[in-house]
């Protein structure tokens, strides 16, 4: 069972980094942290498999989790999409954000 799930845009940026980088033999963390304003801070990078790491494998990417963002995550939703002026960013869609709008909710009519 896979923790978080990507969209095909966001395994395909992740794939592509993996070739560009040195850490083609890591593999991607995934972590988040709620601050004391109950929103959710997310964070991507390399890194090397701890102690209680939860590891996943999905399209052939090796993930790692920390047990202490297991909860935080746990059916959480990664796309990578054009923000403005073609800049593209990694966005999180994640019902465990207590301010989380589900893509129906926001596509609905005012």
């Amino acid at each position: 069972m896979n923790i978080i799930s990507f969209s095909p845009a966001a395994i395909a940026q992740i794939k592509t980094n993996i070739q560009d980088s040195e850490h083609s033999t890591t593999a991607l963390r995934i972590a988040a942290t709620m601050t004391a304003d109950e929103t959710i801070n997310y964070g991507m990078g390399f890194d090397e498999t701890k102690e209680g790491d939860v590891q996943f494998i999905y399209d052939n990417v090796n993930f790692l989790v920390s047990p202490d963002c297991l909860e935080l995550l746990k059916g959480a939703h990664v796309d990578y999409v054009k923000i403005e002026n073609d800049q593209y960013h990694f966005i999180f869609l994640n019902p465990n954000d207590p301010n989380y709008k589900s893509p129906t909710e926001n596509d609905a009519p005012k």
